[in-house]
């Protein structure tokens, strides 16, 4: 009997279901339109129809006339039915960005990242937030859910972050209850070099690719994973810490190794820093070093070219292990593909048959935000489907 009773309803949730994925995906239809599409008869879209303009999901945005019959309604989702955050706390840059329900960013705020403590980073990311709602013209408990995207990887059970040693502090015991706290709002916390590779998949270089990896070259050295369009994160949450592949390019203490793995401490914007200053350039930062060589400094160029040749080394045994469709290169230094590629390609070509497709990424420092957005439109999406009948 209950099953019975409940067929109906279910019925009715299924179709409105898919009238609202439709119009997400597609845009604006009539209800012909949608019938036609969908295999639904039009008594059964209209039907759907009309609960979810009730709920607010749904509206109507135009009408079509001058032809004979009576005039017809079109129909879209109703983008601002609700919003979600993306934050992206990064060593140098906070970032957050507020969207409506098809993504579209409506306000963003970035910030350099100059705050001393955990504790004090947690009040910024809330100040920004505060100021990303208000250029939206919302308030910030408005949002329906965020995705923060972090370094390293969220312990549930201590609620501390693990390999977030490019921010001080972060990894202690109690600091993302310390965040949601100060939020405010429900979110979840992710590893932002994952982030990064869902926007790529989302709307950056991965698009319409099923498996491929997006490896991040900056602050830190990681990697996101996806495989059958789907991020893989791994049994612990940690695959793609790539920054711990051994090399044997260099020679690293054992506590660097350790703390922030071979690759990171050679490969990274520091080590890259690091190796300049040992040739006795006068630099603060691997950005200068690539500045220089693109003005034709012949010191700058081998420390580049160096880089390249580690980074080939990199991609090879990543593609070794996963065969990607394509290997995604972003963060600060990555994102150098022009000055990299005939080091990188040369190395590659070294090391054996192996022949990646190495692409730039293009998000730049969006691609964070770009994946938290996608991230907590997947839940806020259900949550106010779910919330329809309120």
């Amino acid at each position: 009997m209950s099953s019975q009773v409940g067929t109906p309803r279910l019925l009715r949730t299924m179709n409105e279901r898919l009238l609202l994925d439709r119009l997400r995906e597609h845009g604006p239809a009539s209800r012909g339109e949608l019938a036609k599409a969908t295999g639904l008869s039009k008594p059964t879209v209209s039907a759907a129809l009309g609960g979810l303009e009730e709920a607010g999901l749904v509206v109507m945005v135009g009408a079509v006339g001058g032809r004979p019959g009576p005039t017809t309604a079109i129909y879209d989702m109703n983008a601002t039915a609700g919003h979600v955050a993306g934050v992206d706390i990064g060593r140098d840059w906070v970032r957050v960005a507020i969207a409506d329900l098809r993504g579209e960013i409506v306000a963003r705020q970035d910030a350099r990242n100059t705050a001393r403590s955990a504790a004090d980073l947690v009040r910024r990311v809330r100040g920004l937030a505060d100021q990303a709602a208000g250029e939206a013209g919302l308030a910030w408990s408005a949002v329906t859910y965020a995705v923060v995207g972090s370094p390293g990887v969220l312990n549930e059970t201590t609620g501390s972050l693990a390999f977030a040693q490019n921010l001080p502090g972060w990894g202690r015991p109690g600091l993302v209850d310390r965040l949601r706290t100060a939020l405010e709002i429900e979110l979840a916390i992710e590893n932002d070099v994952n982030l990064a590779a869902v926007g790529e998949l989302a709307r950056g270089a991965g698009q319409g690719r099923s498996d491929f990896v997006f490896v991040s070259i900056g602050t830190g050295v990681g990697m996101g994973i996806v495989i059958n369009g789907g991020l893989y994160t791994g049994a612990r949450g940690a695959a793609g810490e790539v920054s711990f592949v051994p090399t044997p390019d260099a020679v690293v203490s054992i506590s660097d190794s350790r703390e922030r793995g071979m690759t990171e401490a050679v490969t990274g914007a520091a080590g890259v820093a690091a190796a300049a200053r040992e040739a006795g350039m006068v630099v603060n930062s691997a950005r200068e070093v690539f500045a220089a060589a693109a003005d034709g400094d012949e010191t700058a160029k081998a420390i580049v070219t160096a880089e390249g040749r580690r980074i080939g080394s990199l991609v090879t045994a990543v593609t070794a292990i996963l065969d990607p469709e394509v290997v995604v290169l972003g963060g600060g230094v990555g994102r150098n593909l022009d000055m990299l590629s005939a080091a990188i390609s040369e190395r590659i070509e070294e090391l054996g048959p192996l022949r990646p497709d190495v692409v730039a990424s293009t998000l730049g420092d969006s691609g964070v935000l770009q994946g938290a957005i996608t991230r907590a439109l997947d839940v806020a999406r259900v949550r106010l489907f779910d919330l329809r009948t309120s």
